[in-house]
């Protein structure tokens, strides 16, 4: 059932999947940014006036952070691993953020077309720190959708 117009979604309950395989423990999305470029058209009117015309432009590539807590999987260092080693069609990935409502249904669906990743980092090493230890990765996409 969808939310009533004036209600919004909650932000704690989405999830993730790649190639239609879900991908369990991810604490925080953030990037989800449907961007274009900006073209400026400078001219001067018919009455001698300086004009700015704002022309959309290219679409931008979006990044997208996707954070876990630290565990045993491997599959975050498997795939930047392989497009370090340029295998781009095996780490080339179509996949959705999927955010639900109150009752689990399926609100939005935020598709990624491409999707690879850019960069892992792992979070900070303290002696005598209490925090959960994270890691991060950045996925740069062709396109980011809405459905």
């Amino acid at each position: 059932m969808p939310l009533p117009d004036l209600d919004s979604g909650a932000g704690h309950s989405f999830g993730l999947e790649f190639d239609g395989v879900q991908i369990k423990s991810i604490t925080e999305v953030s990037g989800l940014k449907m961007e274009q470029d900006v073209i400026e058209l400078k001219e001067n009117g018919a009455d001698g006036k300086y004009l700015i015309k704002k022309l959309p432009g290219r679409w931008k590539a979006a990044e997208i952070t996707l954070t876990r807590g630290l565990t045993a999987d491997t599959s975050f260092e498997k795939w930047i691993k392989d497009s370090q080693f340029g295998k781009m069609n095996d780490v080339r990935k179509g996949g959705a953020v999927i955010v639900y409502d109150f009752e689990g249904n399926p609100l939005k669906r935020y598709k990624l077309t491409n999707a690879w990743p850019k960069s892992l980092e792992i979070g900070s090493l303290k002696a005598g720190d209490t925090s959960v230890l994270t890691e991060k990765l950045v996925l740069t996409a062709e396109r980011l959708e809405v459905e």
